[in-house]
């Protein structure tokens, strides 16, 4: 068989198996695989569901190669924004100091130290995911196991800028509509929000106060349905609240700020 035969007939079994960009990733595994053995060896992971990123070892977020090891969570897209809007809220003028919360392979931090000369450490409770992390951000930041702000060394309290916390938001009826190689092959202490898909949300905005600095920020990551109770549990803690849409990737991200106390509880709605 010609190269193209073979793409052509690696394109068609991705399709069969339902993958919708079957070009893109016949490319891919293509460019990823060292012999016919280890091609056929990785198309068939994909075909039993296994995440594409997982089966190539790497994820592509905000231009970068972070490294994705088997069981832990895949970085999205759509969760760009957060870095987005955190790195706009950054002083020039200062070295900010970061926390990429639940932080899974630690591509928010990544993404955001790429950016930005800034302090980073990183948290999860996942072994698996601290030890991506570990990888990922080997001479960028340091890496703690834990239960969230549990982890941390008493010396962050009351100095961190920003805290990035893509924590699990799936309700947990809904984890058995999600596609089954999320279902399947990522952990579900990394999906399961509780019944509302909140449940980790409002531990991290009761506690945040008490470790971000005068100023700082937490970002989250929501669903449309979940943008009243969270901007109420960021107002319940304390923080200035704000919703930022972005309809181009399909995200949502509430930003709760530590202010002075007349202006707590406030709500910003801003679509840009």
């Amino acid at each position: 068989m010609t190269g193209s035969d073979v793409e052509e007939a690696v394109v068609r079994r991705l399709r069969a198996a339902g993958c919708v960009f079957a070009e893109d990733e016949a490319g891919l595994l293509l460019e990823a695989a060292v012999s016919p053995e280890d091609l056929e060896s990785r198309l068939r992971r994909r075909e039993a569901g296994e995440p594409l990123e997982v089966i190539l070892g790497w994820a592509e977020f905000c231009g970068l190669r972070v490294a994705v090891d088997p069981g832990v969570f895949v970085p999205r897209q759509r969760t760009a924004l957060m870095v987005d809007l955190a790195a706009g809220g950054l002083s020039p003028s200062r070295r900010a100091v970061v926390l990429d919360l639940c932080c899974g392979t630690g591509a928010l931090g990544l993404a955001l130290a790429a950016r930005a000369d800034l302090d980073l450490v990183a948290a999860d409770l996942d072994p698996r995911a601290v030890a991506c992390a570990r990888r990922n951000l080997v001479g960028v930041g340091q890496v703690f196991q834990g239960d969230l702000f549990a982890a941390l060394p008493e010396r962050l309290r009351g100095r961190l800028d920003v805290v990035l916390a893509n924590a699990p938001y799936v309700p947990t009826d809904d984890i058995a509509l999600m596609p089954p190689e999320a279902r399947l092959h990522e952990p579900r202490t990394a999906l399961d929000g509780g019944a509302d898909g909140l449940a980790i949300h409002r531990r991290i905005a009761s506690e945040a106060p008490g470790w971000l600095a005068s100023g700082g920020r937490l970002l989250i990551e929501v669903a449309e349905r979940q943008v009243a109770a969270a901007l109420e549990a960021m107002e319940t803690a304390g923080l200035v609240a704000g919703v930022h849409r972005d309809e181009e990737r399909d995200a949502i991200a509430i930003v709760g700020t530590r202010a002075l106390a007349e202006t707590r509880g406030s709500v910003i709605d801003d679509d840009g």
